[in-house]
């Protein structure tokens, strides 16, 4: 297996999610997540910010 760079594993695609195709998702590295602390099927909040998006966890 060959090793990616670290601007390669941090670059994703957009993946189309059921068959209608009314959302994408985007996968998250492992490593961020594990440092992050979060887990799977955890909630989380997007929001549009200038210039990409923010994704924080979810709080009541």
């Amino acid at each position: 297996m060959t090793t990616k760079k670290l601007a390669d594993k941090n670059t994703r695609k957009l993946t189309r999610m059921g068959r209608a195709g009314g959302s994408l998702g985007l996968t998250i590295p492992k490593e961020m997540v594990s440092e992050l602390g979060w887990k799977e099927r955890q909630k989380v909040t997007v929001k549009k910010i200038r210039g990409g998006v923010l994704i924080k966890d979810w709080r009541k």
